[in-house]
């Protein structure tokens, strides 16, 4: 589905907001994009690349000329501007339709339902695009930089029908491959393949660039570490708000790793290479298996 002659706004003119508009329009989704936050040098950036039209730094205004309003901000930032808006549209049926690209989402639910008496807006629809880079900002934007990938929607009981439809068009029109899941699976599964590792990634180089032997050490990494630690380079601000915001599904995957990984460390102190290998062999079986499904959907095996 197509809107001829409609206007997206996109909340947050970064990496993902400035992808999003550039892919809805190669792909002729929409007729107009306007960009809406605080910064208005990259606004005014995001106009010179011909990623939006127009921007506004007057939240009423975009809700005003929108009839998509995409949440691009970082994920405590856009629980915040979700309410802003709410406490604007509220229930109404023939306002936009509001959607986001928030890391986790059960904030959004409980910021939804504090704006709205308790109850869910029709035509807010919360979703989840699986994809990034440790680059960051418009100048970073890509119209490729969804297809084949996965987007997650999580629409909930009271979402109107028609909305949830048409932010599933909106995506597809990306060249993306979107699912639904509820709230607390979306939180849980992300909390355990992308949040997690990002946790890791920080916490191994951060522990190894303290060490006395840092500067011998970054010399002498291999290809494994930097493919490993490649994500210790993302936005800080935002992975410390996603572990804010997901903290409960953060801390059970956090537990369920310790747990493994302290099994392994018993098994290399005790010297147990059938523990180990055995370990490791599952590890490999999985991770092969995973490279098969990602063969399959096109996306090869980089992750």
């Amino acid at each position: 589905m197509s809107l001829p002659g409609d206007t997206v706004a996109i909340l947050g003119l970064g990496l993902i907001g400035g992808s999003l508009a550039r892919a809805l329009r190669s792909s002729g989704f929409a007729r107009q994009f306007i960009g809406y936050g605080h910064r208005e040098p990259s606004l005014r950036r995001g106009v010179e690349l011909g990623v939006i039209d127009d921007f506004s730094l007057d939240l009423d205004e975009v809700i005003e000329r929108a009839d998509i309003l995409v949440i691009c901000a970082p994920t405590l930032v856009a629980a915040d501007l979700l309410q802003q808006i709410l406490n604007r549209v509220g229930h109404d049926s023939d306002g936009p339709v509001i959607t986001d690209a928030a890391s986790v989402k059960g904030n959004l639910l409980q910021a939804a339902r504090q704006a709205c008496g308790g109850n869910m807006p029709p035509r807010l629809v919360l979703g989840h695009p699986i994809a990034g880079s440790e680059r960051s900002g418009v100048d970073a934007s890509d119209p490729e930089l969804f297809r084949h990938h996965r987007v997650i929607l999580t629409p909930v009981e009271g979402n109107e029908a028609a909305a949830v439809e048409l932010v599933r068009d909106m995506w597809l029109s990306t060249g993306a491959e979107v699912v639904s899941m509820g709230v607390a699976d979306h939180d849980a599964v992300l909390a355990a393949t992308s949040h997690l590792p990002h946790v890791l990634a920080y916490a191994l180089v951060d522990a190894l660039a303290q060490s006395e032997n840092s500067d011998e050490i970054f010399r002498c990494a291999a290809g494994g570490f930097r493919d490993f630690t490649r994500i210790a380079s993302s936005d800080p601000v935002m992975w410390r708000d996603i572990a804010i915001a997901n903290r409960d599904a953060l801390l059970n995957a956090i537990d369920l790793f310790s747990e493994h990984l302290g099994q392994l460390r018993q098994a290399v102190a005790d010297e147990d290479a059938a523990g180990m290998q055995e370990t490791f062999a599952r590890a490999k079986a999985a991770r092969d298996a995973f490279s098969v499904v990602l063969a399959e959907q096109g996306r090869g095996t980089k992750t």
